[in-house]
């Protein structure tokens, strides 16, 4: 006779998600070495890639580690991960390693980690549980979204000597989250209001800085005498460049200022509409940054229009997969989390694109999951574990009674409020 243990069906993770992973793991082992000519050592043409793989590989066995952990575990966890990420943030502002003139990083375990990545994560992690938590009838109560906007702007000034691009993401994936909690809207302008004086006073002082800086120092933005160089000049130097004079691109003279992107526009122009080819890429040997912050041009060139398009509706994809995996979450947190998560990946993939097409003015973000960089690897790989995690153990609508009134009884009595999504 089978028992009752026997019978019990074992839950799945969503196989879309998974199959929008392995395909991210697929274009980046292609492209990365596609990208990474300026990487190779002749004596060994295949390191940059084992490297990568080695990351990936690190990458995977979280991903699945984290999907088969129940999302529960995650309330108790945040807090410790919140700690973590901003006590590193502010070591790093003070004492971190210096790249392109910034302290961006720190190594650990013989691992560069940059905390801008792992405190989008935390970012994702705090408001989820914060706004499960302060859930009312009609809305987040005020609290909830005062400390969750407070949160953001604690992180984006951590970031704030590395530039705009990492605190302007982090305020669009609180936005999102906002909404995906219901939010009320007097609520939500109040906040984008405060968000935009911030910003702006912020770049005030940037604006103030930057006067007192040579035209040299500007353009070096290098380690000098072991401090870091204020790098605002060359900040609003690069955006004054995207607003432009009105000359096309293709008029334009190839400096040391303006070389990431000229290179890039030549990139994507070789591509045309099918490709070269991967491994045929004709900018990848003299292109700064191929392989992480202008890898999607490595892509259009290899694969053309239709292979950069077809990316972008990878990402585009995964949040609405993980729309569709929160519409049928009973609770408000395992909601949040999924669509928080697939929010994060999907709004950095788009800032990249933007960035390397000349949507937006230059910065640097890595493609995730495909760029080169271990911090991005993790992030994006944590990031995916927890949707997939959600999508295997969050009840549904359609479930039974007693699997509903089951996930109740592993939450908090305070995490247990319905998933905003599904009122009325």
């Amino acid at each position: 006779m089978i028992s009752d243990s026997a019978k019990r069906v074992i839950p799945k993770a969503d196989k879309y998600i998974w199959a929008i992973y392995i395909l991210l793991l697929i274009v980046s082992v292609i492209e990365l070495y596609s990208a990474s000519s300026r990487e190779v050592v002749a004596s060994n043409v295949a390191a940059p890639l084992m490297r990568h793989c080695t990351m990936l590989l690190l990458g995977i066995v979280l991903t699945v580690g984290i999907s088969r952990l129940h999302y529960k575990w995650l309330i108790p966890l945040t807090p410790i991960f919140v700690t973590f990420t901003v006590l590193l943030g502010l070591y790093v502002l003070f004492k971190g390693d210096i790249i392109n003139g910034a302290r961006r990083s720190t190594t650990i375990l013989g691992i560069a980690i940059q905390p801008a990545e792992l405190l989008k994560l935390s970012c994702v992690l705090f408001i989820a549980l914060v706004m499960s938590r302060l859930q009312e009838r009609n809305g987040v109560r005020t609290s909830g979204v005062v400390i969750s906007a407070t949160f953001v702007l604690i992180c984006g000034g951590l970031l704030f000597t590395q530039g705009m691009t990492n605190t302007l993401l982090l305020m669009a994936i609180s936005f999102a989250m906002m909404l995906i909690a219901g939010v009320q809207w007097s609520k939500f302008l109040i906040v984008l209001g405060v968000y935009a004086v911030i910003a702006a006073g912020g770049w005030y002082v940037k604006s103030e800085r930057a006067e007192d800086q040579s035209q040299e120092e500007v353009e070096l933005s290098v380690e000098k005498g072991g401090q870091t160089i204020d790098r605002t000049g060359t900040q609003i130097g690069r955006l004054l460049a995207w607003w432009g004079d009105g000359t096309p691109k293709y008029e334009q003279k190839i400096t040391s200022k303006n070389r990431q992107e000229m290179y890039s526009y030549m990139a994507q122009a070789n591509g045309g509409l099918h490709g070269r080819i991967p491994g045929n890429s004709r900018e990848t040997a003299r292109l700064p940054l191929a392989f992480s912050d202008y890898i999607y041009a490595i892509v259009v060139e290899d694969w053309g229009l239709l292979g950069g398009i077809g990316l972008l509706l990878v990402y585009l994809w995964l949040v609405s997969r993980a729309g569709g995996i929160a519409s049928r979450c009973t609770r408000a947190f395992p909601a949040l989390l999924v669509m928080g998560m697939a929010v994060m990946v999907t709004a950095q993939a788009l800032f990249h694109m933007a960035i390397v097409t000349g949507v937006f003015p230059v910065s640097g973000q890595p493609l995730p999951l495909i760029s080169k960089g271990g911090s991005s690897i993790i992030a994006t790989s944590i990031a995916f574990g927890i949707i997939l995690s959600v999508s295997r153990y969050a009840t549904g609508s359609s479930d039974s009674t007693k699997a509903v009134n089951a996930e109740m009884l592993q939450l908090p009595t305070e995490m247990t409020a319905q998933n905003p999504t599904q009122l009325q």
